[in-house]
């Protein structure tokens, strides 16, 4: 048994308990992957990340992400708070508000900026790719709510969505799904989960977003917050030239139907990398003995 410092984060959160959280365990190169994973499911927490050594040239810090029951090679969220982290606990110095994270996807660039106390985080998701895969058996009740011409389809940047944007903010935010049929549908497809979504005019935010994924391992009928749903919206958006106000990024909000109220800033750049950030909050600060 070891100690190790150990942080809980919550985010994409304005505020302590608004986001998605997340499990930071430190100086972690000592453990073996089954002593991460037992703890990560011993937290039973969406996601744990443990900061190790680099070894890949240029890299400034490297993470390895588990679930409860499986280690991930890309999670949005737990690469936003293992980027706060790295740079709050001095792990790594931006060169001109730039770092790069290792994990099981390779390198990802990192842009920071703001005050030590107020850091802003983005992080480039990996490469988002449509699926050439038949939509099946889709929920009926889902699909009479999208919008007018759109069918799922799979998108790809790590974990795999079906993505659907449905006909207004209100059937988002209205939407009571049948997690039987969503797990059977994801589980037949090999997706992660749906991510349905819509344009909404709200007080911080463009967009609304929710993500279910009852056929998951970690068995998470709904997802507080989701960096990996949003990037491929942006992705998504951004190909049919439909990014909200014609610019390049916006707020989403996600959250707020299983009690948290995240935001998450979207942006894609002109070689169509979608950017994923927002705020952490540091909840508790601490050690693990393991």
């Amino acid at each position: 048994m070891t100690t190790h410092r150990f942080l809980q984060l919550d985010v994409f959160a304005p505020c302590p308990g608004t986001g998605n959280p997340l499990g930071v365990v430190f100086d972690a190169d000592g453990l073996p992957a089954a002593r991460m994973q037992a703890l990560a499911a011993w937290l039973n927490l969406s996601e744990t990340v443990f900061f190790l050594k680099p070894d890949a040239p240029g890299a400034d810090y490297h993470i390895r992400i588990f679930t409860p029951s499986s280690e991930l090679p890309f999670a949005g969220h737990p690469s936003v708070g293992a980027a706060w982290a790295a740079v709050r606990c001095g792990l790594a110095t931006p060169r001109d508000g730039a770092l790069l994270q290792q994990c099981a996807a390779g390198l990802l660039p990192v842009r920071v900026g703001g005050a030590a106390d107020a850091l802003h985080v983005e992080l480039a998701s990996p490469p988002a790719r449509q699926r050439d895969t038949a939509p099946g058996a889709v929920p009926p009740a889902l699909l009479a709510l999208a919008a007018a011409g759109h069918v799922p389809e799979l998108w790809d940047n790590g974990p795999r969505w079906w993505l659907l944007p449905l006909r207004d903010a209100a059937a988002v935010r209205g939407l009571q799904p049948d997690m039987a049929a969503l797990r059977d549908w994801t589980n037949a497809t090999g997706a992660t989960g749906v991510a349905v979504f819509a344009d909404e005019a709200g007080a911080g935010h463009a967009r609304v977003v929710r993500a279910f994924c009852p056929g998951d391992a970690v068995s998470v009928p709904e997802d507080p917050v989701t960096g990996s749903a949003n990037a491929l919206i942006g992705a998504w958006l951004h190909r049919r030239g439909a990014l909200p106000g014609g610019g390049d990024g916006y707020v989403a909000s996600q959250g707020r139907e299983v009690g948290r109220d995240g935001q998450v800033q979207v942006r894609v750049d002109a070689q169509g990398t979608a950017w994923i950030g927002g705020q952490v909050q540091c909840v508790i600060d601490g050690s693990v003995n393991w």
